[in-house]
């Protein structure tokens, strides 16, 4: 029986354990035996003295990622001798004799594994890339990612906000192909403007390619068509933050559901009206507050009520506006990745607002059919790039970034969220665990930062 135990030097914590070593079992890297490893020793006898540690054995290589090797004792062929009782040897550190692609260390270098070949002097552990010898598979990976991701489908929630009569039905619409927005059609004669800031949602299942999404459109009916307008973005963040919570209830529960209903939003598409002046003060206010809690996409509705140059102008005005205001819309700067995410996305960011024309009606040019909203002068092509930025932010949404998307969600906002309710109700996590067992709430408080929990159980 070996006892061994290490001690953190930063906290006060002793970690201790037992290990049975056997004939070629070796201590695990960093532990050092204690005062009772006395195999080969009886009891009452005296400790035998601890060699002196070889110069450069099991000191890691500077260019290594690998736990420090042992040192590789050598023979024909045989296996490496066993190592002084009073040497800690890593786990897995067999170093054998030449022949049978076994290596040698010398020159006090490390043992260095080749196949069939020998370590020499200051040899280093690679941690790049081996040059396979065969065909494994690996990159079927992505295959298999690729058939389960089909069989289970995925969600993916939007949210479109706005005020009324700027097209964002329609081009929910149109970038879906299909009716999936709440509402097709304009307002009624008959139809009355909601009073306050309404949340409704609709979803569908769209099939393309074998592959299922469950798609939700979230509207906001009511948002910024009443004279008073102050905190009509409250009920929008409420319900965002609903769909957090939802999601976290469902995390912590003993018993999880092996998939997790995801109503998290996704992304804000926000419609800015096409003034050609400047950004409303509500504008601001509801990017501003809504920033840091979902992925808000700019776009400029209507863009075809403006010329080209007064669209360009616009879009600087309203890129400089906020920028000013400390806004940031997807996809955010430090959320970059590599130098190639980084290339990709200052492309984006330079191009946004989108300026977009919704339609989901087709009409004939040139003998064929394309979607289109038909004036006096002539037909506005939906899809071309030359009359307007449909395409691109169907691209940037849906064929390049709708993962990313869901990605940022899931490990910025939300993760965001949670530590937030986490740090300002620990007693969350405990009262559901309780509860299940119908266990009284409890509430936990602390008298400083550093100390541990007090807990406090109350009758009901």
């Amino acid at each position: 029986q070996l006892q061994y135990q290490q001690t953190a030097p930063e906290h006060p914590l002793t970690l201790t354990g037992r290990h049975q070593r056997g004939p070629s079992d070796l201590l695990p890297s960093g532990l050092v035996p204690g005062v009772k490893a006395a195999r080969g020793r009886e009891a009452g006898q005296p400790k035998p003295a601890v060699p002196a540690k070889p110069p450069n054995v099991g000191a890691p290589s500077p260019s290594s990622s690998f736990p420090p090797q042992g040192l590789g004792i050598g023979g024909g062929g045989g296996v490496c001798a066993p190592p002084p009782s009073g040497i800690p040897v890593p786990i897995g550190s067999h170093s054998l004799g030449h022949g049978g692609g076994h290596s040698v260390g010398h020159g006090g270098g490390h043992a260095a594994v080749h196949s069939g070949g020998h370590g020499h002097g200051s040899s280093h552990s690679s941690s790049g890339g081996s040059t396979l010898l065969g065909y494994i598979g690996i990159d079927t990976i992505i295959e298999q990612m690729r058939k389960k991701t089909m069989k289970t489908g995925f969600d993916f929630n939007i949210m479109v906000a706005g005020h009324s009569g700027l097209g964002k039905s329609t081009l929910i619409n149109t970038l879906f192909k299909s009716q999936v927005s709440r509402r097709s059609t304009g307002w009624s004669r008959d139809e009355k403007i909601p009073k306050t800031v309404e949340i409704k949602s609709v979803s569908h299942v769209i099939e393309e390619g074998g592959v299922k999404m469950k798609l939700t459109v979230v509207d906001t009916p009511g948002f910024g068509d009443q004279i008073n307008n102050d905190n009509c973005w409250e009920p929008i963040s409420k319900y965002i933050n609903e769909q957090y919570e939802k999601f976290l209830k469902e995390e912590v529960n003993i018993a999880r559901k092996k998939r997790i209903p995801d109503t998290r939003v996704h992304c804000c598409l926000y419609f800015i009206s096409p003034t050609g002046h400047s950004l409303r003060q509500l504008d601001i206010e509801f990017m501003r507050r809504l920033s840091h809690s979902v992925n808000i996409i700019p776009v400029i509705a209507k863009a075809d009520t403006m010329t080209i140059e007064e669209r360009q102008e616009f879009k600087q005005r309203v890129r400089k506006e906020l920028e000013m205001s400390g806004i940031e819309f997807y996809p955010q700067k430090e959320f970059d990745e590599d130098m190639e995410d980084k290339s990709d996305n200052d492309k984006i960011r330079e191009a946004m607002p989108f300026a977009v024309v919704g339609s989901d009606k087709e009409y004939q040019v040139n003998g064929k059919r394309v979607l289109g909203r038909k004036t006096a002068w002539g037909i506005v092509e939906v899809e071309n790039p030359h009359h307007c930025e449909f395409a691109q932010l169907r691209d940037f949404l849906i064929r390049s970034h709708l993962q990313d998307l869901k990605e940022v969600t899931h490990n910025i906002q939300y993760e965001t969220y949670r530590a937030k309710r986490l740090n300002e109700n620990g007693g969350l996590w405990c009262n559901l665990l309780m509860s299940s067992f119908l266990i009284p709430p409890i509430s936990l408080s602390t008298s400083s930062p550093t100390s541990s929990w007090h807990i406090h159980i109350s009758k009901p």
